[in-house]
């Protein structure tokens, strides 16, 4: 068992938000086909529904509340999944229950496993410091060749394998329901792009540990408590049985179990720490709303608690008119002396948060924020220039790196680059340029790659390649995935190395956004 910890202070239970109307629940249906984005397309919520449009949503008052769960749906609500095969005994069972470790199936496979896959008795280190520890380069394990072989089998079917496993986590756990959002399109895309992720890297430690910790933190705004994980790992198992038959055998399971058993409890490690410093969420009460555009707004809250950032980070933002949907936005400033928060949105189209906060969100109305992440931030510890590129929205980070360098006071230079499809769409360049006019280590080069234009024309990499050499730079890049990819393309090309190019992952561009939407 893990070490005790001393409950974290009493916060005052927070308000509870009313649920939305029934009218705004969006209606069940199939996710579209991907469609390719060209490098200019903003790519956050909108992408999970891209061919809906947002109701009209109600005006708020003041101080809303955080939103009640939804009543768990009656398992006769959910469609029955089709019979597992038979293997011996009914997937998923015989997991033991646990209180803060994740199970292991008692089962014969179970059985054959080491001895540090079991539980740890009091007092062993945790989970990450257990970890076996492979070099880079080196064979991968034996758990990881069967587990890297099972989601072969299940990926050209990873839709059908997410839907099951999710219909079985609500029937045989309908209180975990109200954990997730409506519409759960989007939540299976990411379940089976983390278990990708889980597998691709189960034998580097570091890399693991970093990227569950990341995820288990975060899943605290959600509600999620350790309990929760040994229902998970039984309904996964449950799944796997079904939709990797070819593959599936007592050894495939023990390695799944193993591996399970590691990543859940690095989750619950990183959750249980983070409890000790900081809350699940911080709410924060809107206090500037500024329209640039008809659908772009910058807009500025005020958290009711201290809420610890740094430039370039991002962070997750849910509003009260879609309780449990949350969306990446990042900070466009560096931290200020008043606490103050600011964000660029861009509304999209079927975009759900980013509409809600565009058009509908006014001060007074009140968000709830989940805690920072991500790394493209500044080292301050060498004279590197800094070469920027950012798209859309993307220049919102970019700003922040600048207030940050600035207020270092070091006189490094710092090139920024600022794409825009058109001359109306750089509707931060005043603020850029004010930049410029008062830190002359600072160049700012608007870029517009269609449409006439009397500022630099053509793609935003092709300029950047122009402008070159950029060898003794430092890159950073935000904006839609197709400019990050064609930037990191051409960057890497002129000779930067991609330990020095730094940006969002992909992943989190594409599953929320760049304008984080």
């Amino acid at each position: 068992m893990p070490p005790e910890r001393s409950a974290p202070p009493e916060r005052s239970a927070p308000p509870e938000w009313p649920a939305p109307p029934e009218r705004l629940a969006p209606p069940e249906r199939s996710a579209p086909p991907d469609r390719p984005a060209p490098e200019w397309s903003e790519a956050p919520d909108q992408q999970a529904h891209p061919d809906r449009q947002d109701p009209p949503l109600p005006r708020g008052r003041r101080h809303r509340r955080p939103a009640e769960p939804l009543p768990a749906p009656a398992a006769g609500q959910l469609p029955t999944p089709p019979p597992a095969p038979s293997t011996g005994r009914a997937p998923g069972t015989g997991w033991a229950p646990v209180t803060g470790w994740a199970s292991i199936p008692a089962s014969s496979a179970a059985a054959s496993a080491p001895a540090d896959a079991q539980p740890p008795a009091s007092g062993m280190p945790p989970a990450r410091d257990r970890l076996p520890v492979r070099r880079a380069g080196s064979a991968p394990s034996p758990d990881t060749v069967l587990i890297r072989r099972t989601l072969a089998e299940i990926e050209p079917v990873a839709d059908k394998a997410t839907s099951y496993f999710y219909a079985l986590l609500f029937i045989r756990h309908p209180d975990l329901r109200s954990l997730f959002p409506v519409a759960m399109d989007t939540q299976r895309d990411r379940l089976f792009k983390a278990l990708l992720t889980a597998a691709e890297h189960a034998d580097d430690t570091a890399t693991l540990t970093e990227y569950l910790s990341h995820l288990g933190r975060g899943h605290r705004k959600y509600g999620t408590l350790p309990e929760h994980y040994p229902a998970v790992g039984e309904c996964l198992i449950a799944a796997l049985t079904r939709f990797a038959s070819d593959t599936w055998s007592e050894a495939t399971e023990a390695a799944w179990v193993r591996v399970y058993t590691t990543v859940s409890q690095i989750m619950i490690d990183a959750a249980a720490e983070d409890e000790q410093s900081s809350p699940a969420w911080w709410q924060a009460e809107v206090v500037g709303h500024e329209l640039r555009t008809r659908d772009i707004a910058v807009v500025t809250v005020r958290p009711e608690e201290p809420y610890p950032f740094l430039a370039g980070q991002y962070t997750s933002l849910e509003t009260p008119w879609w309780p449990r949907i949350w969306r990446n936005y990042s900070f466009s400033s560096a931290p200020r002396s008043d606490g103050l928060l600011t964000f660029h949105v861009k509304a999209v189209p079927a975009g759900w948060v980013s509409n809600a906060l565009v058009h509908h969100a006014r001060p007074g109305d009140v968000l709830r924020l989940g805690p920072p992440a991500g790394s493209m931030i500044v080292d301050h510890t060498t004279d590197n220039g800094l070469l920027c590129l950012g798209g859309g929205t993307g220049i919102a980070p970019i700003k922040a790196l600048v207030e940050d360098v600035a207020e270092h006071g070091r006189r490094r230079p710092v090139e920024v680059f600022y794409g825009a499809r058109h001359d109306d769409d750089l509707y931060d360049i005043d603020t850029m340029l004010g930049l410029q006019r008062s830190h002359p280590w600072l160049s700012v080069r608007p870029v517009v790659s269609d449409g006439p234009t009397r500022r630099l024309s053509g793609q935003l990499t092709h300029i950047v390649r122009e402008y070159g050499p950029w060898p003794a730079y430092d890159a950073y890049l935000s904006g839609p995935p197709g400019m990050i990819r064609s930037g990191v393309d051409t960057l890497v090309g002129i000779g930067i190395p991609s330990h020095r190019i730094r940006h969002d992952g992909i992943d989190e561009l594409t599953t929320s956004s760049t304008d984080r939407g």
